[in-house]
């Protein structure tokens, strides 16, 4: 994949290396003055303010960055240049559409985070999108684990792996993710877990709409690459995690969708590029 020329996302929060709950803020009334000046002057967030200054308070020294490998430096330069890529593809499309597009941030962490919007989380959950604070959270080590454990390696695969929860932002700012809560509130949880299935196929969709548009402006794909994002999309559909897991796959319990579909609708989303083919959730026995 082709990335290294691209620019990087100023999008990016590196928690890595600091414990769950312990981003300190220094400088005391004076630090929160000049935080909420600048949040009335700017409109953003104070609370991302606050985490995106991250000035360590005196002898808090275990919450300093490790020391990384140049591969690990690598892999946070690989994420930066897809969550740009990604903002680039969303504003033009949104733009299209008459819409404004709100660019995410993207945190990296080590072993759990603390979200601003939706509590504690651990890197057992795997990447993930946060609706409230609108951020992707993701421990690098996942890409270990998709290369060793899922047997997806490649850096389109990685790309796919943060397509897809922007694909969860999209969603989010579309009214779709707050739509389908409101639905699984009415229905039971086999009914529930289907709508879920419905909402993670789609995100899938959006991740081969923007691999559509990044290849076509930036022209980012090398040889391989597909099959590599194919082979991720593959690796963690319900049925192959379930297999893996327990031997046996239950269907009902299915929240992200078979392999095949997975592989179904970010191929569909990839070989269009057409946000209005992405409805799964009347799909009916296409999905």
């Amino acid at each position: 994949m082709r990335w290294e020329n691209e620019r990087r996302s100023e999008n990016v929060e590196d928690r890595r290396g600091v414990s769950a709950g312990q981003i300190a803020v220094g400088g005391g009334i004076g630090t929160i003055l000049i935080v909420l000046v600048m949040s009335f002057l700017t409109g953003a967030d104070p609370r991302a303010l606050l985490q995106r200054m991250q000035v360590a308070q005196p002898g808090a020294a275990q919450q300093k960055p490790a020391a990384r490998t140049p591969e690990e430096e690598r892999q946070a330069d690989f994420v930066k240049a897809t969550l740009a890529m990604t903002e680039d593809v969303w504003t033009d499309l949104f733009a299209k559409a008459g819409k404004k597009y709100q660019k995410p941030f993207l945190v990296m962490f080590s072993d759990r985070v603390n979200t601003e919007g939706c509590g504690l989380a651990s890197t057992a959950v795997g990447p993930f999108y946060c609706p409230a604070d609108q951020k992707v959270y993701i421990d690098l080590a996942f890409y270990d684990e998709l290369q060793k454990r899922f047997r997806a390696p490649g850096e389109f695969a990685q790309a796919y792996v943060i397509a897809h929860e922007i694909g969860h932002h999209i969603q989010n700012l579309l009214g779709t993710s707050e739509e389908v809560t409101r639905m699984q509130r009415r229905v039971n949880k086999a009914d529930a877990n289907k709508l879920s299935v419905m909402l993670e196929l789609q995100a899938d969709y959006y991740a081969g709409v923007w691999a559509h548009h990044a290849e076509k402006k930036k022209h980012i794909l090398e040889e391989g690459d597909i099959e590599s994002g194919l082979r991720a999309a593959t690796a963690i559909g319900d049925d192959a995690l379930q297999k893996q897991a327990q031997g046996y796959v239950v269907p009902d319990s299915f929240t992200h969708g078979s392999s095949a579909q997975r592989v179904k609708w970010f191929r569909k989303g990839l070989v269009t590029g057409d946000l209005t083919q992405g409805d799964t959730f009347n799909a009916g026995s296409d999905l």
